[in-house]
């Protein structure tokens, strides 16, 4: 282990050798065929200028292959419609997956004024073509004669596919209603955009510079990084704090400046909310305004309607069934955690009101308490460069792949690559890695693809590029960059996305995607194995001393797992609750965003003032710009099938069982969405999909249970053995 990470960081330098810094702008490289390794994107090549014109070709392009599937005079079949439709707009389709990708990592002033004039091209180039009556005539041509065609079934779900998405997009409107439709998918997509930069302004706009007399109980390693921080913005002997997740939560943990903590909290939560040029509030209005007409042009009664119509959950009521079902047995849980934590806070502060910007501070407090468990402690064991190291090992152990760092065209220095080797050592894809926040980075983490997996003319696979993206605590110049349990979960999760990715071997683009609150299965998957023992074992190494974790530390981690699960399970609930109620206005009325949250969270369902919800409106970027607009409780219903899904490998007593790990990847994550999301799982699982383990995962469910309630569909109603810890 110790030998494969000092050669992993020699590799890693070498990778830094081809950046954005050596670029030169010359050339459109869109308007030609890479030659870049492994077929990368030529990031030394590509300049902010070359994406209109590059874009604007892209678009020429698709509507001239989609003139010559109209304007074919032989009777629509699946090859000169359906076929010609999937492989068509494949250029436009590159260029806007760099466009997007780079606008979320590695944004910058230009970048940002491209959006604003791209953003209303795209939407109106895909409503050109969705709102195209001829190409839609082909297409249900095909769609009704589908039964009497010699079609196997992933070309009849494609058929299925192609014609759902052309009646959702507007298809069977007359003129007048195409017309709205194509003016309020152009302000959708322009407020967006304006919407992400703002929250990134923000975001960049506030720092909390502190004297080395108010940095009580903050341990060194965050001294380092906010010293550093300071020193960067030319304000030596100072310390900054700013938003970022890795720089706020730790001050939220560790800082006794009580009005310090607070200061910083309020700054996160009022981020685009402050009346100025980046309040998001009016956005907010045009969206569910929008979205809320949208809706009702296309026959639905709400937009939450619409988005869940064509998701597993097919019902707002089905959604509301099982965030309801978890919230009630977590905010009891919470409440619990609050009673406890106030009788330290007492001590402190006997006048005082236990705040929301309290909770991690007496969290950590009381874990400190209850289990002689310091985060502190744990770090050390979690360097970034191990905890990658144990995720490879990981990866390894369950599918036989491997990954090799490879030198390819960069983004940004600090990122870095790897080429992914299958078991039988043959290409799989490229994998980047770009770890640390930056001005020009949304927060937050992701993964997305900069090369989709299809298949060439030829019928061969053309190989992903894939990467993932966080805001991840970064080195100092004393430390290697130390991960928080969180942080190191996160990374577990973004590669469940990954591996989805590589390992996609569907033959249809138009069958590459699976329903929203399917998608984050495999992601939410791998972070069952995180705190493994055997797992943290290969990874969890003291970056100084060379010790793999102590058992009586693993002991500690096993027996705190249920530890704040009532406060995370209720802030994550109340974001999806709070995105549902919004997008399930049924006649928008012009209103105030915090106001409506108010009414939702606290007066309908009890939200104590303790917790915040994860996301407020202003900066919830999930819904407004992110593509998770009434779908936020995707999180939850996934969670339903990830921990089933790991039950499989408990039942068989071998968390690595490689068997059904292979009959995972052949079933589920090679399928992309070749058949619905639950044919996938029940194909794999061979059952419904039982909704136990994610409750008793958060502690909100304890055995033995009713006979008649061991196989459950996640819509399934409320079992009377889902009670919350304190009524039992």
């Amino acid at each position: 282990m110790k030998r494969i990470i000092g050669l992993l960081t020699l590799f890693l330098t070498m990778t830094l050798v081809c950046c954005k810094s050596e670029k030169q702008v010359g050339e459109n490289p869109f308007f030609s065929e890479w030659e870049t390794p492994y077929g990368v994107p030529p990031f030394d090549r590509i300049a902010p200028e070359h994406f209109l014109p590059a874009l604007e070709r892209g678009m020429s392009l698709h509507d001239a292959e989609i003139d010559a599937i109209t304007s074919n005079n032989d009777e629509p079949s699946f090859e000169n419609t359906i076929l010609a439709y999937d492989n068509s707009g494949k250029m436009l389709s590159q260029v806007e997956l760099i466009f997007e990708m780079l606008c979320a990592a590695e944004n910058s002033p230009e970048l940002e004024k491209l959006q604003v004039e791209a953003a209303p091209l795209l939407a109106a180039h895909a409503d050109r073509i969705r709102l195209n009556g001829k190409l839609f005539e082909r297409v249900k041509a095909v769609y009704d004669r589908r039964a009497a065609m010699d079609l196997d079934a992933e070309q009849l779900r494609l058929v299925e596919k192609t014609y759902r998405s052309f009646v959702r997009a507007g298809a069977l409107l007359d003129a007048e209603r195409k017309a709205r439709l194509k003016e309020i998918n152009e302000a959708l997509s322009l407020a967006a955009v304006h919407f992400g930069n703002n929250i990134r302004a923000e975001n960049n706009n506030f720092v909390m510079m502190l004297s080395s007399d108010e940095l009580d109980g903050l341990p060194a390693n965050v001294r380092d990084l906010a010293r550093e921080t300071a020193a960067k913005l030319g304000k030596k002997d100072r310390y900054a704090f700013t938003l970022q997740k890795s720089s706020l939560i730790p001050f939220l943990t560790y800082s006794s400046r009580r009005d310090r903590r607070e200061e910083l909290y309020k700054a996160y939560l009022n981020r685009c909310s402050n009346g100025d040029e980046y309040d998001n509030k009016q956005l907010i209005n045009d969206f569910i305004r929008l979205r809320t007409e949208k809706a009702h042009l296309l026959g639905y009664p709400s937009y939450a309607a619409y988005v869940v119509d064509d998701e597993m959950a097919r019902t707002t009521d089905a959604v509301y069934a099982l965030l309801d079902e978890v919230w009630e047995p977590a905010l009891e849980r919470a409440k619990g955690e609050l009673a406890e934590m106030e009788e330290l806070f007492r001590k402190d502060v006997p006048e005082g009101e236990f705040a929301s910007w309290d909770w991690w501070y007496y969290a950590e407090k009381l874990r400190k308490q209850k289990y002689a468990l310091d985060e502190e402690m744990l770090r050390p064991y979690f360097s970034l460069e191990n905890v990658q190291m144990g995720i490879f090992f990981l990866a390894n152990r369950l599918y036989g792949i491997t990954f090799r760092p490879v030198v390819v065209p960069l983004y940004h220095p600090e990122a870095v690559a790897y080429e992914v080797l299958d078991a039988d050592e043959s290409h799989l894809g490229i994998l980047y890695f770009d770890f640390f926040p930056r001005d020009g980075k949304s927060q937050g983490a992701w993964c997305g693809n900069y090369v989709e997996q299809t298949f060439d003319e030829e019928g061969h696979r053309v190989a992903p590029v894939v990467s993932i993206v966080c805001n991840f605590t970064r080195p100092t110049s004393n430390t290697p960059a130390l991960l928080t349990l969180d942080e190191t979960e996160t990374l577990f999760h973004e590669f469940g996305h990954a591996l989805h990715f590589l390992f996609h071997n569907v033959r249809y683009r138009g069958l590459s995607e699976v329903e929203g609150d399917f998608v984050e299965m495999p992601s939410q998957l791998m972070e069952n194995w995180a705190f493994e023992p055997d797992v943290l074992k290969q990874y969890a190494v003291h970056y100084r001393s060379n010790e793999v974790i102590p058992d009586y530390l693993i002991e500690k981690l096993r027996r705190s797992r249920l530890f704040n699960q009532g406060f995370m399970t209720t802030e994550l609930i109340a974001a999806s609750l709070s995105d549902m109620d919004i997008h399930s206005i049924g006649e928008y009325e012009e209103f105030d965003p915090m106001a409506f949250e108010r009414r939702a969270l606290t007066e309908r369902r009890g939200l104590i003032p303790q917790i915040e919800p994860r996301y407020h409106y202003p900066y919830f970027s999930h819904i407004f710009d992110g593509g998770y607009a009434a779908g936020y409780y995707f999180y939850t219903w996934a969670a339903v099938l990830d921990k089933d899904v790991f039950e499989a490998f408990r039942e068989s007593g071998d968390l690595y069982n490689r068997q059904i790990a292979d009959s995972l990847r052949r079933k589920v994550l090679a399928r992309g969405g070749s058949a619905d999301g639950m044919t996938l799982y029940r194909d794999f699982r061979g059952k419904d999909p039982d909704k136990r383990p994610m409750l008793r995962s958060r502690g909100l469910w304890s055995d033995p249970v009713p006979a008649d309630s061991l196989s459950v569909n996640p819509v399934a109603g409320k079992n009377p053995a889902a009670t919350p810890a304190s009524q039992r």
